[in-house]
């Protein structure tokens, strides 16, 4: 196993990576400084579109471009021009809660958490929205105080999903057909890894690898629940993963920069890193349809 730092892709907070696999390129938030990055691997280049407010979740189109989430608004982000242009806003959402993280299911719908505005004492104001291929809100759960690492399984029928105050990884049945969602159990204390859970995917065989948040570690965790292994990275806010790359086995791992938070410095903080040799695969990105 080899873990790189990408020197030419810096974050004040690296947020929701997602590999789109026709441009062979990453895409991910800095929403400390409130843009859209896209990172080139084969040219080692970086690109960036400013958002008018800090984005909190971002999925890519079947029909090209981005969808990005903005406090209560989701809009299309046409990467030629860099147009912005607001297609739904969530109207059930509390005004005291904004979009934090989303993940696109099987059948193109983006799933969307929805968490407290506070987070140093997160209220249970939050829930998990969906959005339609008509550009229609719809919320699927409420109660959710700091939503974050949804993701989904091979078949579709499990969705994944972090409250993090909880420091709990959910799992949840998934209706497919509908996009309704069943029943809830726990998936994953993260107390005994050090931090809360942050962002997450799925691999080829079902594995969830879940970013632990003050934990400097991304952990595996098979679809039965029990430790595949623990990768630990070389600083401590660790933020998210995706997999990505022609075959999809090197895992990105987003970071956040610790004077985001007015905390001290720390040393390679804020970049982008890559675990290669992992042995394992990916599953191309689902797109929103919409």
């Amino acid at each position: 196993m080899k873990i790189t730092r990408i020197d030419a892709c810096r974050c004040l907070l690296g947020e929701g990576p997602v590999w789109d696999h026709r441009e062979q390129a990453l895409y991910l938030l800095d929403i400390g400084n409130s843009c859209v990055v896209r990172y080139d691997p084969a040219r080692e280049s970086v690109s960036r579109w400013e958002t008018p407010q800090r984005p909190g979740t971002l999925a890519l189109r079947a029909g090209g471009g981005a969808l990005v989430g903005m406090q209560d608004t989701l809009a299309t982000l046409d990467v030629t021009s860099g147009e912005l242009r607001p297609i739904a806003v969530a109207t059930e959402q509390s005004p005291d809660a904004v979009f934090n993280d989303g993940a696109v299911d099987r059948q193109g719908r983006f799933v969307i958490g929805s968490c407290a505005k506070g987070h140093t004492d997160p209220k249970p104001v939050g829930g998990i929205l969906s959005l339609d291929a008509q550009h229609r809100v719809r919320r699927l759960a409420g109660g959710i105080s700091f939503s974050n690492g949804p993701c989904f399984s091979p078949d579709g029928r499990i969705l994944y999903f972090a409250d993090s105050a909880d420091y709990a990884l959910y799992a949840y049945d998934y209706d497919p057909r509908s996009g309704d969602l069943g029943a809830r159990r726990m998936f994953i204390d993260t107390r005994p890894f050090g931090g809360m859970p942050d962002g997450a995917t799925v691999d080829a065989d079902g594995t969830v690898w879940l970013a632990i948040f003050r934990g400097g570690k991304v952990v595996a965790v098979r679809s039965d629940g029990s430790l595949d292994r623990v990768v630990e990275l070389p600083v401590s806010l660790t933020v998210s993963a995706a997999f990505g790359g022609p075959q999809l086995d090197r895992l990105f791992v987003t970071t956040i920069d610790p004077t985001f938070f007015e905390e001290s410095p720390e040393e390679g903080s804020g970049y982008l890193y890559v675990v290669d040799g992992l042995g394992v695969k990916g599953l191309p990105e689902p797109l929103y349809t919409g």
